[in-house]
This record gives structure tokens, sequence and C-alpha cells, in this order.
């Protein structure tokens, strides 16, 4: 047996169980109660997860290592050819409905929930997380467009974008402004037709060009002439590849092209383009020199999906870890036959590893579905207070699904690769492309310091902790009910880090007024702690679940009792081993800006 095939390098097998499991507890009977959802039920949800698990099981994951190694390049005539299998993949992702799922029946969707929505895209992105990125893309663009677009351009774009017949891009960053888009230089100036003409220069495009499909919709972030300085003066352009035809069907090509596509660490089929616009003709989305508020529906809701990826990328992780110690034969353990040697699985910290890897995946995957889950609250809640609350904690949520669960992928593909031993750091076994591929996820989309401060300064201090304290009082809720002693761990951890969050959560509150940089400096470690008591929560709920108590319908319900043990040990393991970490946080975020002094008094020595 090779390396490649011992590890499990190229086959992916969705866990659909897991994932219904994990909508469960992360919300998915509340917001099945909700009008807007009337006509779907469980086994429904369950039959798409379970369908779409197949699908990219069996057409989407075969794509992943090609893309891999053959990686989407820029030809001569500036297009940019895919890996092979990509065109036939995406176009039966398209043919098959699977891109629309969470939008109105009007514009061709299934009108689901989108934290159902979210597991397809998880399993997207474990099967080809390259590939999963352009879906990711889109659907974040026709959001945009049903919230902010007019009616004409919702008619005549929307139904294109929710099929995946036109893909789509955000492209804001530019060589001299990254994470400040004050900076931002692309210019937009108004012709006597109404039609807008873009021009400048646009870095790390993801998707911004390929040969998957006949047009592109790019939504572009510019500055429109006598526009405000800073954020404030900046407009959403929708600029098309190819402009459209008097039918609307793609017609002659658009000013602008990729003029490279950069070599990466990872995800090397997905191409970053760098975008140059001359005069290309768009159209404004929104208002005018009030954009920004517009690209963030479109890059929160990318936010969620990067933060997909994360649990998306343990799973794969995972199952070719497991399969690689489960065939591994080293050392011997007491009951080893004499002359036998046994699998490493056998051994403790590899079973300690292994078991890590499934619940940080677990624990991230659930955070994601949670965030998800009020997204769909705040649009679809019953009333006005509920939409308000589910509002509030989307916006909480964000930062943390994002940054949380991709420094879970990351390290997750970390500690797979080390379960491999030597053989992991070796390209045959496939599984260092999950440690490549997933770095990305704490960068793009706004790096995970940004997301740590964002929650801190902007979720947290400015409503003076309320949301967070509120979500906290949900937690205690299933910490009072936590059955002992099956879950004792975990109902001691989750006690003693909600204690830990709600006193950071006071700090943050209280101290950013009077020393900003306190709170800075210890910003990601307060998010670390919101995301380890958040996926420490959800773990104990996903236990009960198991169990058929605490939430109607649970998977576990009238089962044999090994689904429900076998939850409640993950949940006690995540809570020694992640959950118990919570003090030592709180110890981090509280220290202050003074630790920071060594870097600022150290100098140089003599060449």
């Amino acid at each position: 047996m090779g390396t490649g095939e011992g590890a499990g390098a190229s086959s992916y097998r969705a866990p659909v169980a897991d994932i219904v499991e994990a909508l469960e507890a992360a919300g998915l009977w509340e917001l099945l109660a909700l009008p807007e959802f009337a006509h779907l039920d469980r086994p429904t949800v369950e039959q798409v997860v379970g369908e779409f698990g197949r699908f990219a099981s069996e057409v989407i994951a075969p794509t992943d290592a090609a893309g891999d190694s053959t990686g989407s390049r820029r030809d001569d005539r500036g297009g940019v050819v895919t890996p092979p299998g990509f065109k036939e993949a995406y176009r039966r992702y398209v043919d098959g409905g699977w891109g629309g799922l969470q939008f109105p029946e009007r514009y061709g969707g299934g009108g689901f929930p989108w934290a159902v929505a979210m597991a397809l895209q998880e399993m997207f992105a474990s099967a080809n997380m390259a590939l999963s990125i352009n879906a990711a893309l889109t659907h974040g663009a026709a959001e945009l467009l049903l919230q902010w677009g007019d009616d004409r351009q919702r008619e005549t774009y929307l139904p294109r974008l929710v099929s995946g017949h036109w893909p789509a891009t955000m492209e804001l960053t530019e060589p001299d402004a990254g994470s400040d888009l004050g900076a931002l230089r692309t210019t937009a100036t108004e012709g006597p037709d109404g039609r807008w003409r873009i021009s400048g220069t646009k870095i790390f495009a993801t998707w911004a060009e390929h040969d998957l499909a006949d047009n592109i919709v790019h939504f572009v972030l510019a500055r429109a002439a006598g526009a405000p300085a800073g954020t404030k003066g900046l407009s959403v352009f929708l600029v098309p590849k190819r402009l459209l035809g008097p039918s609307g069907e793609p017609g002659v090509a658009n000013s602008l092209r990729c003029a490279r596509v950069e070599e990466k660490l990872g995800i090397h089929a997905s191409p970053t383009c760098v975008m140059e616009y001359d005069n290309a003709s768009g159209e404004l989305v929104g208002p005018l020199h009030g954009g920004l508020p517009a690209m963030f529906t479109m890059m929160n809701l990318a936010r969620v999906s990067i933060g997909a990826e994360g649990p998306a990328v343990g799973e794969r992780a995972y199952q070719q870890a497991y399969a690689y110690a489960r065939a591994r034969l080293q050392g011997r353990r007491p009951s080893t036959p004499p002359g036998e040697r046994a699998p490493i699985i056998e051994h403790p910290d590899v079973a300690r590893m292994l078991l890590q890897v499934r619940t940080l995946t677990l624990a991230s995957r659930m955070v994601v579905y949670a965030a998800s889950a009020e997204r769909d609250m705040a649009r679809y809640g019953a009333g006005e207070a509920e939409r308000r609350s589910g509002e509030a904690r989307f916006g909480l949520l964000v930062p943390i699904a994002k940054a949380w669960a991709t420094d879970q992928g990351f390290l997750a593909s970390s500690l797979a690769l080390q379960v491999h031993g030597g053989s992991g750091y070796l390209e045959e076994a496939g599984v260092a492309q999950r440690l490549r591929d997933s770095r990305i996820g704490p960068i793009y989309e706004g790096t995970n310091g940004i997301q740590a401060i964002d929650l801190a300064v902007r979720k947290v201090s400015r409503d003076g902790g309320r949301v967070m304290r509120l979500l906290g009082d949900d937690i205690m809720a299933t910490v009072k009910v936590l059955p002992l002693p099956e879950l004792g761990p975990t109902a001691q951890a989750l006690e003693e880090a909600h204690e830990a969050l709600t006193e950071a959560t006071a700090w943050v509150a209280d101290r950013y007024t009077s020393s900003p940089d306190d709170v800075l400096a210890g910003a990601t470690a307060y998010l670390q702690l919101a995301g380890a008591t958040l996926g420490g929560w959800l773990m104990a709920k996903r236990a009960l679940v198991a169990r058929g108590e605490g939430l109607k319908g649970g998977a576990g319900a009238g089962e044999e009792g090994s689904r429900a043990k076998v939850a409640a040990g993950e949940s006690n393991f995540f809570a020694v081993e992640t959950l118990s970490d919570a003090p030592a946080l709180l110890r981090r975020v509280t220290a202050g800006a003074g630790r920071l002094a060594p870097l600022r008094d150290w100098r140089p020595g003599p060449a």
C-alpha cells in the first residue's frame, strides 16, 4: 500500500450525520418553525444534505489533487485556464441547482435557510477548497444585489448569479491599499449615458478571470469624482466581463483584463488575479458615496463562508489522518501479540491528536452554523424583537466564526500532518495540501487580527458587552441541564469558561475608553476565549441532541446509546483539551499593552 493510498489522499466522504446533528445543535428546529420555511422539514433537509454530500464526494473531490498539482494559469491571451475536471464539475454543480439553495424562489432559488446552505458550502470546501471559493463569492454577490440593487439589476443579474451561470467577484484591495480601504485610488467617472467608467488596478482578486463561464460579474469598490476622502467616499460598481446585448446575453468584451495570476502557498487552483480596469463600463449599485455598507453585506457573508473552510479542511484532514493511523503499523502495545506491531491509532498520543482534530472540527463547524442561523433569524424572525436579536447576534458572531474557525482549521491540519509523521511532510501523502490550503483562512477576508479588533471594539465595547452577556445567559441555561456524571467535565469547564468570558467582556467594555491599546493588545485572546466558549457550549448542545434531550427531534432519539456516548466523550475531551484554556486566555486579555514594551525598546546589535 503506497503512502498516498494509505492516507486516503484523494478520497472524501461527506459526514452527513455529523452535519445534520450540528445543524440541530445550532438551531435548525427554531429555523424550520419560522413561517418562511414552513415548506421544509427534517427529512427534506437530510435528503438535500445527503444528496449534495454524495455529489461533493463523487464529483467534486476527485478534482482536488489535480487542482493542487496543476493550478490555474494565465494563457497568452490574458484568459485563465483552470485545471482538468474543473469545468465539468462546475457545470454539473450549476445544472444541479446547488448554487441557489438559500435564495428566493423568484430568482431561481430553493428558499432554504442560509444555515443549511452553509452546510453545503462546507462540504464543497472539503471536497475542493479552491473551487468552492468561486461559489462562496457568488453567493455573497447575489445577497448584495438582493439587498442593494435596483429592480432592473435584480431581474437582469440575480437569476444568473443564483444559478451560478455567471460567477461573481469582490474586488477591494489595491497595491497601496490593503486593509486600509480609505486609501483606494480606483476611480469611477459618470458618462453622459448614465454608465460609469472604472479605471484602476485591483490585486488579490479571487476568481476574477477563468474559463468556467461565459461571463463574470465583478463588484468593484471605487471612488467617484467629488467623493469625500476616506471610506465615506467609496461606491460599489457592477462591472461585467462582457457587456450585455439587447436581450441580456453576454456580448463584447469590457475594458478590463487579468494582468497576472499570483503564485501562492496553497489553493493553487483558485486564480488570484491582478485586474486592470481601463475605462471599463459599469453601473452603480446602492448609494453613491455610500458603498461600504453595501460591500459589507457581501463581505460579512463571505467571512462566514471563509469560516466554513476551517471545519471543511479539518474534516478532510481528519479523514486522511484517521485512515493513515489505522493502516500504519509501528511499535507495540501491551496487548499486541508477540512478533506483531500495533496500528499507531492505538498509541495514546496519536489518539489524542486525532481526537483533537476531530473535536476542533466539530466545534468550529457548529460555530459557523450558529452564526448562519442568526443571520436567518435576522431576516425571517417571527417579530421585530426576534429579528433585531438575530441581527445583533449575527454581527457578534461573524468575526468569531471567521477567525476562530479558520484558526482551528489550520491547527487541525497541522495535527493531522503530525499524525502522519515524516510521510506527512511528503506531498505524496496528500495531507500537506491541507496545511498549505488552510493557511489562507486566517488571512483573507480581513485578517484574524482585524476580526479580533472588530469583535472587541465594534461589537463588544460599543454596546457595553450587552449582546455577549445575553449569549452567556444561554450558555449557563445549557450548563444547568447537562446530565451528570456523563457530561460532568463539560459542565465544569463550560461554567469556568463562561465566568472567564463574562469577566473579560466587562473588562473590555470598561477599559476601551480609557486605554484602547490595552484592549487591542488582548483582542486576539478575547476572540479565542469567546470562540472556545461558544464551541464548548455547542459541543454540549450536540451531546444533548445525540441523547435525544433538550432539543426537539434529537438525532439520537430512539436509537442505541452508542452515538450519545461518543458525543458525550467528544464534548468532555474538548472541555479538557481546549475549553480548559479559558482562565489563561482571560489573563492574556487583561494583561494590558505594557507587555509589548520589549519590542518597542529592542534595538539591533552591531553588525
